[in-house]
């Protein structure tokens, strides 16, 4: 928080296009890394900025120290710490979320429920579409993707009651857990974006799995978060079914 605000665009750095990476990030990191390597030094760490350290046969800390970085440079206040832990069979055991900037601490643990500052949060009971807000997001290189997420999102648009885009998935996986959302999904994300909010969506009753319904939601590089209602099937269904005629589109307004 001693950044916020205080950022110069010559402290900024980029690790794609729109990518970017701040003093903030790093510095976040650091403290963190140093915390948990005192507090559990047999502990393997998967960290965003300074990737992986410790073997695979033992439990493993998973962390994004600033989820949601372009917001943080643009003085946006929707951006998060995420921290989880997994034990050594790969399974969640506790998952924290926080937003430092709105002063909301999300936590769950494995088996015990989530918590929005130490109060107990449930999911929405919301199961039809057009009664729903949903969330998504799309990747900093998306210009360059085939599977951009613009025609998920137009396939939506018209059928539910809003979408937002915050721009942190750990935030959006919060939410989800709170009941602010109904439901979210994304594709192109990587372990530490989803580890710890996956957690407490489950642990407030939601449901969590990959794009094609599976269970490989940590590595499989997508999300479907929701209340676990119909809306979950719903989602999935939505984002399978094909738009005819959408590369074209696609190529047709600067996409690949």
């Amino acid at each position: 928080m001693r950044h916020y605000e205080h950022l110069v665009d010559a402290e900024l750095a980029f690790k794609g296009e729109r990518d970017l990476l701040t003093r903030a990030d790093q510095e976040a990191e650091k403290v963190i890394l140093e915390g948990l390597r005192k507090a559990f030094p047999d502990d393997a760490i998967l960290a965003e900025e300074s990737g992986e350290s410790g073997g695979s046969e033992r439990p493993r800390w998973i962390i994004d120290p600033l989820d949601g970085t372009t917001n943080f440079v643009h003085a946006l206040p929707i951006f998060a710490v995420s921290i989880a832990r997994f034990d050594a069979t790969g399974r969640a055991e506790v998952g924290v979320v926080y937003l430092p900037r709105l002063n909301e601490l999300f936590a769950a643990r494995r088996g015990h429920g989530a918590t929005l500052n130490g109060r107990s949060i449930v999911v929405s009971s919301r199961s039809i579409p057009m009664q729903s807000v949903l969330a998504t997001g799309f990747h900093y290189q998306r210009q360059h993707l085939v599977e951009s997420n613009v025609d998920h999102f137009a396939k939506f648009v018209f059928g539910v009651r809003g979408i937002r885009r915050l721009g942190a998935a750990s935030v959006d996986l919060a939410y989800v857990a709170a009941g602010r959302l109904d439901g979210y999904w994304e594709p192109h994300l990587s372990p530490w974006d989803v580890a710890a909010g996956a957690l407490l969506v489950q642990e407030a009753g939601g449901r969590v799995s990959d794009m094609r319904g599976g269970d490989d939601w940590l590595h499989g590089r997508s999300i479907v978060a929701s209340n676990g209602s119909a809306l979950h099937s719903h989602i999935l269904r939505t984002i399978a079914r094909p738009i005819p005629g959408w590369r074209e589109i696609q190529r047709a307004v600067g996409g690949a």
